[in-house]
């Protein structure tokens, strides 16, 4: 499987909103990108919505093949529906997608980096399995950059490539944390950043050749 695993510094950080802009913004020049999130917890939204920014070119069964109906990590969620996580079925739907199309795959986890799956495992070591080189999606306020620079760590700890750090803009303040933190996080990280305001209709064209390495 090639393409990038997208993961966050939390939940809620706009990883499918993301997402969503770069399938679209790939597929308009022409590069069949392929959304995935194969794990969700609460609602199906992201998965409707990733449906939607390919074009129909995959079903949201496709995209979203592991699903817990309590809005918890996966690992909370099996304890409370009495099932241990469905690792069997989640690689093999992996294989059969890997199969079925050419990719490139926009893999988004659930949560956050460390989100767990089980008393062992999860994101991180999920990510490991599939080798991909990952995007980190952050918020931009203040409080970013303590999570932020431990999910890098962590991150590259996990023998990784990081490609760069995406700051999203939405809802965040204009005060001087918002206006300090990327050029800080650029710093000291020595990642690329990529500031995403608020209301974005599109990506454009000039960055994504960092946000999908060839």
């Amino acid at each position: 499987m090639k393409g990038i695993f997208i993961t966050g510094t939390d939940t809620g950080v706009g990883k499918t909103f993301f997402t969503a802009l770069l399938t679209k913004a790939l597929r308009e020049q022409g590069i069949s990108a392929i959304p995935l999130k194969p794990i969700s917890c609460g609602d199906r939204e992201d998965a409707l919505r990733l449906a939607e920014a390919s074009n129909g070119a995959i079903s949201p069964i496709e995209i979203n093949p592991i699903h817990f109906a309590a809005p918890l990590s996966p690992y909370a969620a099996s304890i409370l529906e009495v099932r241990p996580f469905p690792w069997a079925i989640l690689r093999e739907r992996m294989q059969k997608l890997a199969s079925n199309y050419s990719g490139p795959f926009l893999v988004e986890g659930v949560g956050g980096w460390r989100v767990p799956f089980d008393r062992s495992s999860g994101i991180r070591e999920w990510a490991q399995e599939l080798a991909l080189p990952v995007l980190l999606v952050a918020r931009a306020t203040l409080g970013t950059l303590n999570h932020t620079l431990l999910t890098v760590d962590s991150i590259r700890q996990a023998k990784l490539p990081l490609l760069g750090i995406i700051l999203n803009l939405h809802q965040a303040p204009d005060d001087l944390a918002t206006r300090t933190n990327p050029a800080l996080l650029e710093e000291l990280t020595g990642l690329p950043l990529l500031q995403l305001p608020a209301s974005v209709p599109k990506l454009s064209s000039p960055l994504l050749p960092w946000l999908i390495p060839s």
